[in-house]
């Protein structure tokens, strides 16, 4: 059985959000919350406030062992891009894009 929860359209770019996905990916649900509390990036705490969701969800939903959860997957794809510009010199100008992410984070029990 698998718990899964998912944040659309959070405003830090994914290539930044995997960094901190990568720290917590295949450890115990306690371990994680723990590592996420002392990561000082900017995506550990929507991440933290994910990961206690898919806890939750794993808890009532499934009926699962809180105990026993580890995270199975996490990963962070593309959201929607807001497009912006920037004037430049001789009358030009530039995009920005701001990025954003969708993440999905699985849960899974332990088999003992």
């Amino acid at each position: 059985m698998e718990a899964k929860a998912y944040l659309r359209g959070l405003r830090i770019t994914p290539r930044k959000v995997g960094i901190v996905l990568d720290l917590i990916r295949n450890k115990p649900a306690g371990t994680a919350v723990a590592i996420l509390n002392n990561t000082p990036k900017a995506a550990s705490a929507p991440l933290l406030k994910l990961l206690n969701s898919a806890i939750a969800n794993a808890e009532n939903n499934h009926s699962m062992d809180v105990a026993r959860l580890y995270v199975k997957e996490c990963y962070a794809g593309p959201g929607p891009t807001l497009k912006r510009m920037m004037p430049r010199g001789r009358g030009s100008a530039d995009r920005i894009l701001k990025r954003s992410s969708n993440v999905t984070m699985v849960l899974a029990e332990k088999e003992n």
